[in-house]
């Protein structure tokens, strides 16, 4: 039940209470007023008339029940207050004691609220640790990926300049750069053509490809070497030609 409506049925119960103990002590008044105004018709003393011995002894009597019933109506009405504050002490301390019940609730929920919240706040962090740890355990692997190796040699170059290649959308193969590379130079990086028309021309073609400078300055990939006898900035520069021209390197099967 909810605690405004208990406490006002306790009060309508104190309320009626007190209402009989007063109506108890204006009957036991109303009584002892009868009593003492209206005195037996037998013994009723005349004005004037001296009063006998048994009539005085009657009023007597009277006085001493009045007195005695006057007694009795406080010590009622005494022990009736009495009996009401011990009521309303006990309705006070339930009340008090209902009151520091639900404020124990309520701090026990709001302790449980903030553990709670420090646990999921303790979750995320750890989470995110772990997200980072995890992260940086896949740095070096990265990192391992980018310091590639190439061997020095006809081998290592075509592959160097294979990945090249691809991650600038160069079109090639392995098979077609090695093919066309044994026909121009026999994979000599430092070849010269001296004897042709660009030889004649005052430019001729030079290492694994025999590219003329013009044609390597013009097709010249961003990250090679800009020396002509460079071997993998000679291949991806002759490569990005031949794309442009006919494709591919695959596609060329003689001088071009």
């Amino acid at each position: 039940m909810p605690k405004n409506i208990l406490s006002r049925a306790r009060n309508r119960a104190l309320t009626k209470q007190r209402k009989l103990a007063v109506a108890g002590v204006a009957a036991l008044g109303t009584a002892a007023i009868a009593l003492s105004a209206v005195p037996g018709n037998a013994d009723t003393v005349t004005t004037g008339s001296p009063a006998t011995t048994a009539q005085v002894a009657k009023v007597a009597t009277q006085d001493a029940t009045l007195a005695n019933v006057k007694g009795t109506v406080t010590d009622r009405l005494a022990a009736q207050n009495v009996k009401l504050d011990a009521i309303a002490a006990q309705q006070k301390a339930a009340a008090k004691q209902q009151a520091d019940a639900v404020a124990k609730q309520r701090a026990d929920a709001a302790a449980k609220k903030a553990a709670a919240d420090a646990a999921a706040k303790k979750a995320v962090q750890e989470r995110a640790a772990k997200q980072a740890a995890g992260r940086s355990a896949q740095r070096p692997q990265m990192q391992t990926v980018a310091a590639k190796t190439y061997a020095n040699n006809l081998d290592g170059w075509i592959r160097q300049s294979l990945d090249i290649m691809h991650a600038k959308g160069i079109p090639g193969s392995y098979n077609g750069l090695y093919r066309n590379i044994m026909r121009e130079s026999s994979g000599n990086p430092m070849a010269i053509n001296n004897w042709d028309i660009n030889a004649i021309n005052g430019i001729p073609s030079k290492g694994l490809l025999q590219v003329i400078q013009p044609t390597f300055n013009t097709y010249h990939v961003a990250g090679t070497s800009w020396n002509i006898y460079d071997p993998v900035a000679n291949i991806t520069a002759a490569c990005n030609y031949a794309a442009h021209r006919y494709g591919s390197m695959d596609n060329v099967n003689s001088a071009y």
